[in-house]
């Protein structure tokens, strides 16, 4: 294998980043990015319009068009998109197609003349936006290393935006395509390898976990917004997307099964899909222990959770996500607070392999009250020491900088592997 490592961090690799969702989207492949520019690869990203999670383009740029800048080192180049919009399958569908279209059609004209190494897919739902990662692979004769966020077609009947069997089998069908023409394939969860193997035999699958932005590595001292709620009483705070995967019906189950406890507050940090929903459930059912502030800036995320009693993450039901970890799992941990994990399966083992908090059934709304009611009677002590453990297991496994050395090794042996080939 061609070491591409030189003296001073300088690696001489060229790395095309192709993802629908980056910055200003806040997702894990800016850190990412960002890292691979200061450990001296040379970093292009093409990516969409960015519109995530509001629905809207942001301000300063528009949905036509191309557009190039310079973010973090890296030079990024954007296709056009439909925007996602508020809610609707048809409208997030045309979203999701428009970004493969655009990819497929400006991506090597914006990328002409550009020599790259290795293609890296950051691919989250869609996992179809790599099919233009695969032109490009075949149009610079390099290899596409994917690292799978979400399993597909599994994410999308659980999520409800397709139930049809047709469209399901179809979207598989591109799903083995893609595996197929994919040179290394990385997921964020152990649980993920065996049904990624079902659809990619032969190929080289391997585990790799996400960490978290470097914000949460800081101190949160300073960085909290003015939120009364968290100066006062015992705070359950949820942070993140707020959307038919995250089953807020549980929230609004043990909120009214607390209800009698006037000092315990949930606070829901986020926006998405089902934000407004909750906000009616909890305004209909009377339930003033549910705090509904709003989405904040990943800057002002460590200080909120670091001011809360605990922290809560939440999934649905359903075997797809038994199978997941939820990315904020790593960041409730790095900030080193108790955590009450409402789901099932891998990211409920993580958080008991950790000693970090308490895992209960997924949409359990009575045995996540009861938890809330543990934490509420335990100790400040233990609770502390149970967020020390989830740091400490965080520093051990998910450490960013430890991560981003593995996956420049991979990158590499992607590169060797396929100059073999050839």
């Amino acid at each position: 294998m061609r070491a591409y490592l030189r003296p001073g961090g300088d690696t001489g690799m060229k790395l095309l980043v192709l993802t629908q969702y980056f910055w200003p989207e806040d997702f894990r492949i800016n850190d990412v990015v960002r890292s691979c520019v200061e450990k001296g690869l040379a970093v292009q990203v093409l990516t969409a319009k960015p519109n995530y999670p509001g629905g809207k383009v942001f301000d300063g740029y528009r949905a036509a068009g191309c557009s190039r800048e310079e973010w973090g080192g890296a030079k990024v180049s954007r296709v056009p998109i439909v925007p996602r919009g508020k809610s609707g399958g048809i409208r997030l569908a045309a979203n999701y197609l428009s970004f493969i279209l655009s990819g497929l059609v400006f991506g090597p004209w914006l990328l002409r003349r550009q020599d790259t190494d290795v293609i890296f897919v950051y691919a989250p739902s869609p996992l179809l936006q790599a099919i233009p990662a695969l032109l490009l692979g075949r149009l610079k004769k390099c290899p596409v290393v994917l690292w799978v966020q979400d399993l597909w077609p599994e994410s999308l009947e659980a999520t409800g935006h397709v139930r049809n069997p047709v469209i399901l089998r179809f979207v598989e069908g591109w799903i083995r395509f893609i595996y197929r023409h994919t040179d290394l394939i990385l997921v964020q969860s152990r649980a993920f390898q065996a049904p990624v193997r079902a659809l990619a035999p032969g190929k080289k699958i391997v585990y790799y976990p996400n960490s978290v932005e470097e914000v949460f590595l800081r101190s949160a001292d300073g960085a909290c917004p003015d939120l009364p709620v968290l100066n006062s009483g015992f705070t359950v705070l949820f942070a993140g997307n707020v959307g038919t995967a995250q089953a807020m019906e549980v929230i609004v189950g043990a909120a009214e099964l607390l209800r009698g406890y006037p000092d315990i507050h949930f606070v829901v940090v986020g926006q998405g899909s089902r934000w407004e929903w909750l906000k009616q459930q909890a305004g209909s059912l009377g339930l003033a222990n549910i705090h509904l502030p709003g989405r904040f800036p990943v800057e002002a995320m460590p200080g909120m959770m670091s001011k809360a009693s605990v922290l809560l993450v939440t999934l649905t039901d359903q075997p797809i996500f038994a199978m997941t970890v939820p990315a904020k799992i790593q960041a409730y941990m790095a900030v080193g607070r108790p955590i009450i994990a409402c789901l099932n399966g891998e990211g409920a083992r993580l958080v008991g392999e950790a000693d970090a908090g308490i895992a209960v059934a997924a949409e359990d709304s009575k045995g996540l009250a009861e938890a809330v009611l543990r934490f509420y009677e335990m100790p400040p002590e233990q609770r502390n020491r149970l967020g020390e453990n989830g740091r400490r297991y965080f520093q051990d496994h998910f450490d960013h900088d430890k991560l981003m050395d593995e996956l420049i090794r991979y990158l590499e042996c992607a590169i060797s592997e396929h100059k073999a080939r050839q």
